[in-house]
């Protein structure tokens, strides 16, 4: 979508900057006190499943695509997240799977139809100049 070779890095900052939003939030909204610190420790889960989907699914070849980079990220995230809070003892119960589904779905695919969007959109002004 974006051509430059290093288009990727943004794409990553953004994943990781709102996957401890969505990290961030969760505490905030439970009152568990340490928002910094908790953050990373409820995140790191879920940006291990992130990495691990940008290298599985090679999303550095269009990031900002919906599909498949967008999804393989948002599902490795969220799977993988779980599978590791799991093996962890952390918390894994029905309520915050579905939770953290819909979040990270609604984050990480969501600022990826926002750009598609505004491409389209200059692109489409291009086109009318």
């Amino acid at each position: 979508m974006l051509s430059s070779s290093r288009s990727w890095i943004p794409a990553v900052l953004a994943d990781v900057v709102l996957i401890l939003l969505f990290a961030a939030i969760g505490r905030d909204a439970h009152a568990r006190g340490d928002i910094v610190s908790g953050a990373f420790s409820t995140a790191w889960p879920f940006l291990a499943g992130a990495v691990i989907s940008w290298t599985v699914s090679r999303a550095w070849r269009a990031p900002f695509a919906l599909w498949p980079s967008g999804v393989a990220i948002w599902i490795g995230a969220v799977l993988v997240g779980m599978l590791l809070r799991a093996a962890t003892g952390q918390t894994v119960v029905l309520p915050f799977v579905i939770v953290a589904t819909i979040s990270l779905a609604v984050f990480l695919l969501g600022y990826r139809a926002l750009v598609a969007v505004l491409v389209r959109a200059a692109q489409g002004r291009q086109r009318g100049v």
